[in-house]
């Protein structure tokens, strides 16, 4: 008997992410944190684009500059940076039409909880976004959950045997660094993500930009944003 499908995905927590990363939540069934590695600094762990009149500008958590730390051991420097970004969120997409339908969980965020460490908020808004605001049914899991083995390759593989998994979604840069014959050794379908084809949406402040947080297209689209992160595929076919 065929073993169940059970499709994983494994990612670097991010801040406020794009749409295509829960796009990539939204294609599997268990989501990994992948925060027990190194963290890489000017990424998109302690950062986001929000869109603005003077084009698209970034929202910094601060946590210093040392890259010798895994992403789940860097802490938030103290200061004011949490009501910065709510104001910046609040002035700048205040007038969109669904800011206040998803207010209060950004009030929550930012101005009722004190944040220590970067990967717990991090996981805190990845959750909330994508079970709440975005209706995602999936299982959420942490990499630290099990003692894994090997490095880079070999630690994703074992990984993803820890967890059970049948099929494997990746991002597309992991294509410099996974190799086919391993997944083919493993019995595991290996399948990268494609982020070609999003369509756009009235967007204020012309050109146009994709790559900017996901709270851009909820604050303007709001229960249709997942038409244009994921259901708009279906009318393409």
């Amino acid at each position: 008997m065929l073993a169940a499908r059970h499709s994983v995905a494994i990612i670097q927590s991010n801040y406020l992410p794009w749409k295509g990363y829960f796009d990539i939540i939204h294609d599997v069934d268990t989501f990994i944190f992948y925060d027990d590695v190194q963290y890489t600094h000017r990424d998109w762990r302690n950062r986001n684009r929000v869109k603005t009149a003077q084009g698209p500008v970034w929202l910094t958590v601060p946590v210093g500059s040392s890259t010798d730390r895994l992403i789940c051991d860097v802490r938030i420097e103290e200061g004011t940076w949490a009501r910065k970004h709510w104001e910046t969120l609040r002035h700048q997409y205040g007038r969109a039409p669904h800011f206040e339908r998803y207010a209060p969980l950004l009030r929550e965020v930012y101005l009722e909880r004190t944040w220590t460490h970067l990967s717990e908020l991090n996981q805190f808004l990845v959750r909330r976004i994508a079970e709440e605001c975005l209706g995602i049914q999936v299982r959420f899991r942490d990499s630290r959950e099990w003692t894994l083995t090997g490095a880079k390759r070999e630690r994703i593989l074992d990984l993803l045997r820890h967890a059970g998994a049948t099929h494997y979604v990746s991002g597309p840069a992991a294509r410099d660094y996974l190799r086919q014959e391993d997944f083919d050794a493993a019995g595991i379908q290996l399948t990268y993500k494609d982020y070609a084809g999003y369509p756009t949406y009235p967007q204020p402040h012309p050109p146009f930009e994709h790559a900017v947080t996901v709270l851009d297209v909820l604050f303007h689209l709001g229960p249709e944003a997942p038409d244009a992160i994921w259901g708009w595929r279906q009318r393409a076919r």
